[in-house]
């Protein structure tokens, strides 16, 4: 089974790859936690497979997102006891194996490695996307390591990260969630179409429409989903922000451009 979160795609598109080659189950953790918030009672919290499981997500300031972290850990995984990560990043992963491994100690799995792979930048709260041919390279360029980490997960090896860089200290990244892992900073201009992509969309059910506009609830992981998303690039994050390129990839692999409508995974869920 591979369950994989994602903020603006690169992620998903890295599961539906590795997917491509083991031919498993594929269950995406956004709509698993939006079912949690809302309708706890109801929604999955245990998931059985024969085979093992493999986790991708992206790399938050070189580590497991806390909210992939939180998911995990309140889910029970049954059958197999094997798991595997795969994290998407723009440089490395620093200590994210090292969390990994005590995350599967925890549920009582075997940690059976950590890879990563390198896809586009989308945290453009912080930094700049490339630019689309770029950003087509960057993918393309990182397609043999997806079909190889596959081929050693479908064969039951170990995986390693081969991107994983020097390790970052514990208070360097609660520094960092404590900076920049809000919604402070986020608004909406007057260009804003009330579509409701942006909240749709939102893992952590965080966004609320009220008079056609977004508002956000202050339980934000900055996954950059509703920024990337938007269809006419109304939603801003303070001045860092502005005149930059949203990177947002769909599932059919293509990026989006400015002012372009296509079918998201929120829209999915409504058929």
């Amino acid at each position: 089974m591979i369950l994989y979160f994602t903020g603006t795609g690169n992620s998903r598109y890295t599961a539906q790859e590795l997917n491509r080659f083991c031919g498993d189950e594929l269950v995406s953790m956004n709509r698993e936690m939006r079912k949690r918030r809302q309708d706890p009672y109801n929604a999955r919290y245990a998931y059985t497979s024969e085979r093992p499981f493999v986790i991708v997500c992206p790399t938050y300031c070189w580590n497991l997102p806390k909210v992939v972290e939180e998911f995990l850990l309140n889910s029970r995984f049954l059958d197999s006891r094997d798991m595997y990560f795969v994290l998407t990043c723009g440089s490395g992963t620093g200590q994210a194996g090292k969390r990994a491994a005590q995350v599967c100690e925890t549920l009582g799995l075997n940690f059976r490695g950590l890879a990563s792979v390198r896809m586009p930048e989308n945290y453009i709260s912080l930094f700049r996307a490339p630019e689309p041919d770029e950003a087509v390279a960057i993918i393309r360029s990182s397609m043999p390591l997806v079909e190889s980490i596959a081929m050693q997960i479908s064969s039951g090896r170990d995986i390693s990260d081969s991107f994983a860089g020097r390790e970052v200290p514990p208070f360097v990244v609660r520094l960092f969630y404590r900076l920049f892992v809000h919604d402070r900073r986020f608004y909406v201009k007057d260009n804003c179409i009330g579509c409701a992509a942006c909240a749709s969309l939102c893992p952590t059910v965080n966004i609320r429409m009220r008079g056609g506009r977004p508002e956000w609830q202050g339980h934000c992981t900055q996954c950059q989903s509703c920024i990337g998303v938007c269809p006419v690039d109304a939603i801003e994050f303070g001045g860092r922000t502005r005149k930059k390129r949203r990177y947002y990839l769909f599932a059919d692999g293509r990026q989006k451009f400015p002012n372009e409508k296509r079918e998201t995974e929120a829209d999915e869920e409504k058929r």
